[in-house]
This record gives structure tokens, sequence and C-alpha cells, in this order.
């Protein structure tokens, strides 16, 4: 088949090098414009578009996407995987099988912009992976295939993510065979639920809550934006947390170092220990680090 791909993050990596290699002609990626990044505010290219120019696949970049009109008309399908851009029906319609996307969830469940962060702060166990078919609604279409993946409980929405990739060429191999033979996808069935994006307010951890909360809260929102607190005033990012203590005599927020761990007291009389974290204006480094830097004093508190 002749396919584009419209998506903008590294997770669709390992989908597009699948498409490379296979029987299927990629014939052009689609992605979001360039946009300033860094100090020097300097146009730069989605990761996609990157990837394009290296292996010279044409790669659209439409402002609006009335602009796709005349590009995708030729192509059998589109996949998009992460593009960010919610498409009209007109569209959706203009490829001979029309579109498909990649989801990092077991559909119905968590549908939207954020479902890894989501089953991550929902500790969830299982999750998974769905391609469907691309409909008006918010990840409503029917579906062709999914895949279950476990959770393992050291990771984050980073390594989640990375896991969840890895997962695609598969499932997009079966959707693909699935199409060609014109085989229909079924209905999407049970529960649904939402998956809205992450704020950064919400990434603000509140140690009035149990730790398996706060530890949840910090798997969910790594790297981005990344749970976060306040020390003498400063911002401080959480990124890994270790094991979770439930005999302590620490108030909710206090900290304590005893040379080599740092625990920070939440609800239910636990404390949970921290093992990386980024200062305000520095690099991330180990929790130990930080706090012999800081010379934290008896009672201080994150919060």
């Amino acid at each position: 088949m002749r396919i584009g791909v419209a998506a903008t993050p590294a997770v669709a990596l390992p989908s597009l090098n699948w498409l490379l290699g296979s029987e299927h002609d990629l014939v052009t990626t689609i992605s979001v414009p360039d946009k300033a990044s860094g100090r020097g505010r300097v146009l730069t290219p989605s990761i996609v578009a990157q990837w394009s120019q290296e292996h010279g696949i044409p790669c659209l970049k439409p402002t609006q996407s009335e602009e796709l009109i005349g590009h995708l008309e030729k192509l059998d399908l589109v996949i998009t995987i992460g593009y960010g851009v919610i498409l009209p029906e007109k569209i959706l319609a203009l490829p001979k099988f029309g579109f498909i996307n990649l989801h990092f969830s077991l559909l119905p469940q968590y549908r939207g912009a954020a479902p890894v962060q989501r089953a991550l702060l929902n500790g969830e166990m299982i999750t998974g992976v769905t391609v469907f078919g691309l409909d008006k609604g918010m990840d409503t279409g029917p579906i062709y295939v999914s895949h279950t993946c476990a959770i393992e409980p050291t990771w984050r929405a980073s390594e989640l993510l990375d896991a969840l990739s890895q997962m695609g060429p598969k499932a997009l191999e079966e959707s693909c065979e699935m199409i060609a033979k014109g085989e229909i996808p079924k209905i999407q069935v049970g529960e649904s639920s939402l998956a809205s994006k992450v704020s950064v307010e919400e990434a603000r951890l509140d140690f009035n809550h149990k730790a398996i909360r706060i530890s949840n809260q910090v798997r969910a929102f790594y790297p981005s934006p990344s749970a976060w607190t306040l020390f003498r005033g400063d911002k401080v990012k959480i990124s890994r947390l270790g094991p979770i203590s439930d005999t302590n005599n620490l108030r909710v927020g206090e900290l304590a170092f005893d040379g080599k761990k740092l625990s920070v007291g939440c609800g239910n009389s636990e404390s949970i220990e921290i093992v990386e974290l980024t200062p305000a204006g520095k690099n991330e480094m180990k929790a130990s680090d930080w706090a012999r830097g800081a010379r934290i004093l008896p009672g201080e508190i994150f919060g």
C-alpha cells in the first residue's frame, strides 16, 4: 500500500523505521510546522520532520488541515501517531482507506491526549496499544488491533511510552493486513474513560496524599511537565522516587537526610525516599548530592 504517516513525537520512530523496510511504500510524512526553540528561538523541525529529512521522505507541514487537500488523494492509507492535530472528516476521507491511529491505551479506556500519564497516575498495572479507524469523535473509531502490555512498577511515562512505541510496528502491520484483506474493524465496547492533557499546576505535589499517590504522580509526569514542589521558595522537580516506609515520625512534607538517603513525609504517616530531582536552574541530580549541598535544616519541608 501507498502510505502516509502523520506524526510529531519520537514515539512514532519505531513505526516509521518499520514502514521504511516493509513491503509498503512510505510516500510522505505529515508533521507540525517548525517551531522556535532554545535561547536563540531558532526554528526547529519536529523529530518526525527531522527523521524524514534524514531518510529522504517528503514531509508536509501544513499550518491548517485544508492544505492537505491535493496531497493525500493518491494514498491508500494515512497512519497517525501523536500528530497533535484534530482533522476534519473531509480530510479523513481523502485516502482510499482513510486514516488509522496508533493509540497508547486499550480503548475505549483513556481516550484523549495523555493516556500513558493518566494510566500511571491511576496506578494501572496493564495497558497497551490500539489501532483504530479515525472518525469525527475523540478516539472513538472502530478497532483493528489491540495488544496488552504489563506496566513495570518502576516505569515512568518515558519508559512506558518507549515500551508501547516498540509495540507499534507489529500492531500496525497486522492492521494493514486486515485492511488489505477487506476485514471489518470492531466497534468499541466497554466502559470508556478520558485522558485529558496534563497541566503544570496538576503536577504540583501535595504531600498530604498517601505515598503511593505521590509515587504515581512522579512516574506519570516524567519527563514532562515533571512533578514538582517548592523548597525555600524555589521550584524543585522530582524525577525518581524509592521505597515507601509506613513507619516514620516526619510531618507532611518534612525532609530527613541521614547522609545517604533523602526522605519526605507524606499523608497516612508514611514517607518515601527521593532518589533524583532537579533544582531550579540546575540539571537533574541525585537527591543525596542535592541534600548535601542544600544543608537541610531540621524541620524544613517541601511544599
